[in-house]
């Protein structure tokens, strides 16, 4: 595992990518975690009961599970109490159900680092994705990260990855929701969706390319970039 290195004048680019339903599947583990939190702290049993999950940052899913059982918005007390309690709930829920990295994931890695730098945008809170790349076995790939501690908002979050890293001179977000790609438009970044999480492909039509598992993406890359570079004929 590494990450790429570049000349001054060299192409930068930086790819940006979803973890839940795009690199890896927990198997429910986030959502069960946070229905344990909610019967635990509130007394609210199935809390996530018709919820969508999928492209949503932490901090965004406990607001709308506090007004759909709560009716009431939560407060940053009530978050930070939640999330405390969340993360090893989590890790208990990832050793029971497993983690599965999705197809083409870690191939696509092998495929990008020596090409690009790699990172991730998530609505997981930082130590949740962490915890979920290291029972996945992905940790070591990215080098930073946006996360939904840094904002409730996934555009947000994804502006900040981009501040983090840097100098770079082209952003792709690689996701599998609809979320990921109005983020990776409000940042000016390609959107490249996967049709393996929460969305379908016709759901995901309107992003840059569409893949049906990331076993796609290096020829993608291979045809976008490297075309590019060869040289004209004479």
């Amino acid at each position: 595992m590494g990450t790429a290195e570049h000349s001054a004048d060299e192409a930068v680019i930086l790819y940006l990518f979803d973890i839940d339903g795009t690199l890896l599947d927990a198997h429910g583990s986030g959502r069960g975690a946070f229905d344990d939190v909610m019967l635990e702290l509130h007394g609210v049993a199935n809390a996530s009961l018709g919820i969508r999950y999928g492209g949503k940052t932490d901090h965004a899913i406990i607001d709308e599970l506090f007004r759909a059982r709560l009716g009431r918005a939560a407060t940053a007390e009530d978050r930070e109490t939640f999330l405390r309690t969340y993360v090893p709930k989590l890790a208990h829920k990832m050793a029971a159900n497993g983690v599965r990295v999705l197809d083409g994931a870690v191939a696509a890695l092998e495929y990008l680092a020596p090409r690009a730098r790699l990172g991730v945008a998530t609505g997981n809170i930082r130590e949740g994705a962490e915890a979920k790349l290291a029972a996945a076995g992905l940790s070591g790939w990215f080098e930073l990260g946006g996360y939904g501690c840094d904002s409730m908002l996934r555009p947000e979050l994804v502006a900040r990855a981009i501040a983090r890293a840097g100098n770079v001179t082209e952003v792709i977000v690689v996701g599998d929701t609809i979320h990921d790609i109005s983020a990776a438009r409000a940042c000016g970044a390609t959107a490249c969706a996967v049709a393996t999480g929460s969305d379908s492909a016709d759901a995901l039509a309107h992003a840059d390319v569409v893949f049906r598992s990331l076993s796609e993406l290096p020829a993608w890359h291979a045809q976008r970039f490297d075309s590019a570079a060869a040289p004209t004929p004479c």
